[in-house]
């Protein structure tokens, strides 16, 4: 079992006091991407289905 203590300290190492960073914000929003599975190919069809 994790204890909160464990969480709390993986957490604070993730984070970042660079919130107006506007490169930094980009990144996170590639990884999610990424994350979910799209790649720079799949989100450009997307936006090409869009249009």
């Amino acid at each position: 079992m994790t204890k909160d203590v464990e969480i709390k300290t993986l957490l604070k190492e993730a984070l970042t006091n660079q919130i107006n960073d506007r490169t930094l914000f980009m990144k996170g929003i590639d990884v999610s991407y990424c994350y979910e599975g799209y790649s720079n190919s799949k989100l450009r069809r997307c936006s090409n289905e869009l249009n």
